[in-house]
């Protein structure tokens, strides 16, 4: 027997082996991902009924025009997107919402890490600020809308009673262009506090102890630890808490429907506010779903802007 069929004889049972051994990897591997599309199943049948059907559906409707019982009347192609984008309504709605958005995020994100900072110590009583300071998150929009909606009242309202206390004319809240959106901002802010303030209270308690010892030892202050140490690996909170409200203040819709309904004169008429009046007081489906998908491409545009240039001042380490 030569070299060569010695060679072959041993070779050929370690291939033999190798095929069987890979055979049986991708028929697991195989058994695996159809269990796991199993369980996933349920939640993609619930996505298709509930986002991805009503999205196709969206995409659907804006190229016609409905009937005001939102049957499909006639197709208009791009004619829906060719007149929002000639409607100065349209651009009122976008500049409101970019100044409720810039009212609100900032604010929220700001005094949520005040606040999570100052209740992050273990000092005797903390558990309860903690408790009072992430009540709202308990609240839904509505609860909270007629909450404020009362406190705003011109006449039995708290804060007009407060002006009052202290000498000021009361202020129409609700009524008045110069407040209105303000008002409406204020509450947003105070609903939207409780969630940003748990989301960086847990960022906190994630950092560990022994570097703010070791700054303690080094001389370093309570305002200098948190500027040099907290603040950095408090970062990939920060960014995830800032992405997450920027979505939410553009999409707001509950608290300016209860307490302006987009007025006075169009000041708190916020672009979701308009797609609601446009589809469901005006019956016009075509337009409102044209609003809506170009409002999607907005919110879809910002989240990418923020990870291109704001995601690099992320430390994740």
């Amino acid at each position: 027997m030569s070299q060569l069929e010695r060679e072959l004889l041993t070779v050929r049972p370690r291939l033999r082996t190798m095929a069987h051994s890979r055979r049986r990897f991708f028929g697991t591997a195989w058994k695996e991902q159809l269990l796991g599309y199993g369980f996933l199943a349920p939640s993609l049948v619930l996505f298709g009924i509930f986002l991805f059907y009503p999205l196709a559906k969206s995409v659907y409707l804006s190229l016609y025009l409905t009937d005001p019982r939102g049957r499909i009347a006639a197709f208009a192609g791009f004619d829906n997107y060719m007149e929002l984008l000639r409607s100065g309504a349209f651009y009122d709605s976008l500049k409101v919402t970019g100044l409720f958005t810039l009212y609100t995020v900032p604010t929220v994100i700001v005094w949520g890490l005040l606040l999570a900072a100052l209740t992050h110590s273990r000092t005797r009583g903390m558990r309860f600020m903690q408790l009072l300071f992430s009540m709202p998150v308990a609240l839904s929009v509505g609860t909270a809308s007629v909450m404020w909606m009362m406190m705003f009242h011109p006449t039995a309202g708290m804060w007009n009673a407060i002006l009052e206390g202290i000498g000021l004319p009361p202020v129409h809240w609700l009524t008045d262009p110069k407040w209105a959106l303000a008002s409406v901002s204020i509450m947003t802010v105070w609903m939207n506090i409780g969630f940003t303030y748990i989301v960086l209270l847990s960022g906190l308690k994630g950092i560990p102890e022994e570097l703010y010892d070791s700054a303690k030892i080094d001389g370093a202050g309570p305002i200098r630890s948190f500027l040099r140490i907290s603040l950095p690996l408090l970062s990939p909170t920060v960014f995830f808490v800032g992405i997450v409200s920027v979505i939410g203040a553009v999409q707001s819709f509950g608290q300016v429907h209860i307490l302006t309904k987009g007025g006075p004169m169009h000041h708190t008429d916020v672009v979701v506010y308009s797609i609601y009046q446009e589809a469901f007081i005006n019956y016009r489906f075509g337009t409102g779903s044209a609003r809506a998908l170009v409002l999607f491409a907005i919110v879809l545009l910002l989240t990418v802007i923020q990870y291109r240039f704001f995601e690099r001042k992320v430390h994740y380490q």
